[in-house]
């Protein structure tokens, strides 16, 4: 049994929704490069992966294994010349909200695992130890646990601009606060590193978001980075970018910052030529595996959630 399965909630959940997600990255390597891959959903009370496939091009061999935080990841050594990575599943999850079992209490500091002390301090890109006083000064009043996150999510939201583009793998939570501007990463870092003044233990979330229930906007697709805090005794789902509790959101990969949650790291030279991604509803019945991304079998994108037929998954019970 996966040790560092998340738990979610006390109740089965039916997952009753077919995701379809994936992505194409290809590389032009110059000379041996290892990878770290980490695209593989994570294993979750709230989404049980039913069908994948990893595809490398040319064929090569990786090793897939689980990191610290639970991840799974694969390493391979790319050769030199173009290489294609193209992963692709179906994800079984439930048509309710993430918030639906939100708990209310924040753990007490003394109360809380050894694991989920580290979650806890500041880290490369959550840099909390410099936001003490603003901190305090802006929810220091706000009562402990749920409505405290909320206070942040929404000043973060509020407050902090959503620049596409603006992105830059340097740009720690302080910087954000001070830019007053930012893409989604950005957005999860602040919120982490808020959450993290209080002794709120929280981790950086990658994966995908599809519009299920929710009108698309209309943008790419892409990954999406979010956080989660733990609240009553488990990790629970905040998202300072959109805001708004989502159905569907399927979790890749958790750990202290973007250092822990990148789709690829290179130890070498690298240069990523093209990069697509996908994270749409389906029906099983009619999309098969390795099919041709066709956004005519798209079920979402709007605002009613569509449930054709209730695939056969087993619920998953949280702790079990």
């Amino acid at each position: 049994m996966n040790t560092h399965a998340d738990s979610s909630h006390h109740l089965p959940l039916p997952l009753d929704l077919t995701i379809r997600a994936g992505l194409e990255l290809t590389y032009e390597i110059s000379a041996i490069t290892p990878m770290l891959l980490l695209v593989k959903p994570r294993f979750d009370s709230w989404q049980q992966i039913t069908q994948e496939q990893l595809l490398f091009t040319p064929n090569l061999a990786s090793v897939e294994h689980e990191d610290v935080h639970g991840n799974i990841a694969h390493r391979v050594n790319l050769p030199p010349g173009r290489i294609t990575i193209r992963h692709d599943c179906f994800v079984a999850v439930p048509s309710i909200a993430e918030d639906v079992y939100c708990p209310e209490d924040a753990v007490p500091v003394e109360y809380l695992q050894e694991s989920l002390l580290r979650y806890t301090l500041p880290s490369r890109y959550c840099d909390s130890d410099k936001l003490l006083d603003f901190a305090y000064q802006q929810f220091g009043n706000v009562p402990h646990g749920l409505t405290r996150v909320r206070a942040i999510c929404d000043w973060v939201h509020y407050n902090i601009e959503y620049r596409f583009g603006s992105g830059s793998p340097t740009i720690s939570a302080s910087e954000v606060l001070a830019n007053g501007f930012g893409v989604c990463r950005d957005f999860a870092h602040l919120a982490i590193a808020l959450c993290r003044t209080f002794n709120i233990p929280a981790r950086y979330v990658t994966g995908y978001v599809p519009d299920v229930g929710y009108q698309d906007p209309g943008t790419p697709m892409d990954f999406h980075a979010y956080f989660q805090a733990w609240l009553g005794g488990r990790w629970q789902t905040f998202d300072a970018r959109f805001n708004v509790p989502r159905i569907g959101r399927i979790k890749i990969a958790c750990g202290l910052d973007a250092v822990d949650g990148a789709f690829s790291t290179v130890f070498g030279a690298a240069n990523l030529v093209n990069f697509n991604v996908w994270a749409y509803q389906i029906d099983p019945r009619q999309v098969r595996l390795g099919d041709p991304i066709d956004m005519s079998k798209r079920l979402d994108g709007t605002p009613r959630v569509n449930i054709p037929y209730a695939p056969e998954v087993t619920p998953l019970i949280a702790g079990k």
